[in-house]
């Protein structure tokens, strides 16, 4: 039974204007970082090619604290923890704004992310608590424009923001936003609350820590800071970690994350697809940025401005996507789509130090194209099975899944382009080893089309029409 203030017809329709804003905030912070990363590094002493912890810390923060963001709001309230949730948000942006070093902006970064985990899970399970079935597809369809609307500008400000201004406006630009968000909350949102169990803390401590390790592992070893035994000792306590998880869930009536889940193959294969593909595809548009500032000297405006392209066709590529479905059906769809992609990003390889820009430009539509079509299609195979009593659940663990397919495409991007700077096979201009690097990110993507193929040809049906 739903508990809920009074809904008046003012917070109906200003509820979505909220939940746009919230998409927005999140969107935009999470591109607008991305070519602001050597001018960063640069400031706090530090090499831009090892600095992909001020992203992993906030990517991996948010992926771990989706559950509990749920549980506070039918708990306490959509309303307060919503607003909690803009507070925190706003404060950990101003903290970063005034950070002087890499561990006092990696703090921030998870301060700032503790807000993200709830801010958008929270506003968009008011909205289906106000909404009559029957409406919530039109309202959902208006809240996420803004998150497409937000990675189209974030890039090309955040390069405007270092070169006119400082790195660090990059993050005071959430404040104003912060500040209208909270003021709205005091008549846009509803405060509903949902009975609940008891949270699973020791499952939370287990799986975040098993994650969490996992990720540093990847970390230090591209920054060349650990050797082999400790990389060793490391995985091997992730491991356990997550044995602990898996055993702990399997006995427990009401666990963070229910494996029980993973019964439904089109869920199943749609996890591990967002997982395993992201791998490839997932470290892309940190590594452009990367590539045009350091490889070939661009400007921060310019890095920021050559992904737009990118972002454009990823916004065009939606309204293709349920035609090519609905007619080649989903397994079909997905490991063409993901063959391609890999040949895609296998094609960077042939950037020389000496091409022009402009050779770049299609490369970079055309990637964001068929990753649109990529992420698009597995995130609603994903869905296409569950039913009223694993909606909420499957809904929440495909948000964590792709909070950590985002981290571990960083992390993964990060070490393949530390291997190949070390490599003397590449040595020379830095183009290089974003050469090898795109070309290994490649192959890896097309070799993660093996999981589609355990899709049937029907899976999906009910989401496609294709029968």
């Amino acid at each position: 039974m739903i508990e809920t203030s009074n809904i008046n017809p003012k917070m109906l329709k200003f509820l979505p204007w909220l939940g746009a804003m919230a998409i927005f905030m999140q969107a935009l912070d999470g591109t607008i970082l991305n070519t602001s990363l050597p001018t960063i590094a640069k400031e706090l002493g530090k090499s831009p090619l090892e600095i992909q912890s001020i992203i992993v810390s906030y990517t991996l923060t948010v992926a771990l604290l989706i559950p509990l963001s749920g549980w506070l709001s039918d708990k306490y309230g959509t309303k307060k923890i919503f607003q909690l949730a803009i507070l925190i948000f706003t404060l950990g942006s101003t903290l970063c704004a005034f950070a002087t070093s890499l561990p006092f902006l990696v703090i921030s970064r998870i301060v700032q992310a503790i807000g993200g985990s709830m801010m958008v899970p929270v506003v968009r399970l008011a909205i289906i608590y106000a909404y009559p079935k029957q409406e919530l597809l039109k309202v959902i369809n208006f809240i996420t424009i803004p998150g497409l609307v937000g990675p189209l500008l974030g890039p090309s400000l955040g390069g405007v923001l270092v070169e006119t201004l400082s790195w660090h406006w990059i993050f005071l630009v959430n404040i104003p936003f912060g500040i209208i968000a909270l003021w709205m909350t005091t008549f846009a949102i509803p405060d509903f609350k949902h009975p609940v169990f008891k949270f699973d803390i020791r499952g939370l401590i287990l799986f975040s820590g098993g994650i969490t390790v996992l990720t540093l592992v990847m970390e230090l070893t591209s920054s060349r800071v650990i050797g082999l035994n400790m990389i060793i000792a490391l995985s091997l306590i992730s491991a356990f970690l997550v044995g602990l998880y898996v055993y702990h869930a399997k006995h427990k009536q009401h666990p963070l994350i229910d494996l029980n889940l993973f019964k439904i193959r089109t869920l199943k294969i749609g996890i591990i697809g967002n997982l395993i593909t992201r791998l490839g595809i997932g470290g892309m548009p940190f590594l452009i940025p990367l590539l045009l500032q350091i490889g070939y000297g661009y400007t921060a405006t310019v890095a920021g401005l050559m992904m737009i392209p990118s972002a454009a066709s990823n916004i065009i590529a939606k309204s293709f996507v349920v035609p090519i479905v609905n007619k080649f059906g989903y397994r079909n769809t997905l490991i063409s789509n993901t063959i391609i992609l890999g040949f895609i990003i296998c094609l960077f390889f042939f950037l020389q130090s000496e091409s022009p820009i402009y050779y770049i430009i299609p490369l970079m539509i055309l990637n964001g194209f068929f990753s649109s079509i990529q992420f698009t299609a597995m995130n609603t195979l994903s869905l296409a099975d569950l039913n009223e009593n694993t909606s909420s659940e499957g809904n929440s663990l495909l948000a964590v899944t792709q909070q950590l397919s985002l981290t571990f495409g960083i992390s993964t991007a990060a070490l393949i382009l530390g291997i190949f700077r070390q490599a003397g096979f590449v040595a020379g201009v830095e183009v290089q080893a974003f050469r090898y690097s795109f070309l290994a990110l490649g192959v890896l993507t097309i070799l993660s089309t093996y999981i589609f193929f355990q899709l049937k040809e029907s899976d999906g049906a009910s989401m496609s029409g294709k029968k």
